[in-house]
């Protein structure tokens, strides 16, 4: 048995894209993040050190949205995906979303968004 905890519109500031103005300024990205988590004991305990504590999750979304510096949002939520499994062995699939609002392009459009789905 699965159960899914779901971060939804996390915000941080940043400095991620591939132009240079995105890297001396940054700007705004919101993180949705969709765990898809193994049930084990914690449906039936009530033990929160028996889920995945999604406060914890959201500390190393943080980690790493405002660490290192990427050029594409894709590679962003690749690796947003990659480290909650690689985190918790109770995570089976991590679908993450990165919408970036401020979009350098010659448009109007209200964000930016891609989907990287990770399974452990």
């Amino acid at each position: 048995m699965t159960y899914t905890i779901t971060l939804k519109n996390c915000a941080f500031y940043a400095k991620h894209g591939a132009f240079e103005q995105e890297a001396s300024l940054g700007q705004r990205f919101f993180i949705d993040v969709v765990l898809e988590v193994d049930a084990d004991e914690a449906l039936e305990s009530d033990d929160v050190a028996s889920t995945v504590h999604y406060g914890l999750a959201y500390e190393l979304v943080e980690k790493i949205v405002t660490g290192s510096r990427r050029n594409l949002i894709e590679t962003l939520a690749k690796d947003i995906a990659k480290a909650l499994c690689d985190w918790s062995p109770q995570i089976r699939r991590a679908d993450i979303t990165v919408r970036k609002p401020s979009v350098p392009i010659p448009g109007i459009l209200d964000y930016a968004e891609v989907r990287v789905e990770h399974v452990a």
